[in-house]
């Protein structure tokens, strides 16, 4: 199953400068604790996002980039590639976690978007979707709120309902 991993603003903002807005422990542990394991699906710049440029350990990093090449990633330089590589292992637990082009591209493949809301507005330079307004998309669970660093947060999960085959 595919599915994509974020947290957004109150704005469906995702990040700015090349980075997360908000150092969220209970939202980085959710995160860590789903994907480990799995595989992971981001663009070249999510990658040299986390420190020191080095992939997560644990998961198979797919990374779609036209330069930047690391032994420890499958990389791949266009998106029929990528989707191609998604493809075969599409019987596993793939997740998408970046950037915005990489969401927007590959959302309407993933089956659901775990989407950790904050209530904040974080000056994003980058949005995912709003999925509120996405007619394919329903939000099929909500926990309740919690407090995560001094903000407020809520773990949600959008069920795609026109999934597109790879």
């Amino acid at each position: 199953m595919i599915r994509a991993i974020v947290h957004a603003d109150k704005k469906w903002g995702i990040g700015k400068n090349n980075d997360m807005m908000f150092s969220l422990p209970k939202d980085m542990k959710f995160f860590r604790e789903t994907t480990m394991g799995h595989t992971v699906v981001m663009g070249g710049n999510t990658l040299r996002s986390f420190p020191n440029g080095k992939p997560l350990k644990n998961r198979v990093n797919i990374v779609l980039s036209r330069g930047h090449v690391c032994d420890e990633c499958v990389f791949v330089r266009d998106m029929d590639a990528l989707k191609a590589e998604m493809k075969k292992r599409e019987n596993e637990d793939i997740f998408v976690i970046g950037g915005g082009s990489i969401y927007r591209e590959l959302l309407p493949y993933c089956h659901e978007a775990l989407v950790t809301k904050v209530d904040a507005d974080g000056g994003a330079e980058v949005f995912f979707p709003n999925l509120d307004k996405d007619e394919n998309f329903l939000c099929v669970y909500e926990s309740e709120t919690i407090e995560d660093n001094g903000y407020t947060i809520r773990f949600t999960t959008y069920k795609n309902n026109v999934v597109k085959p790879l």
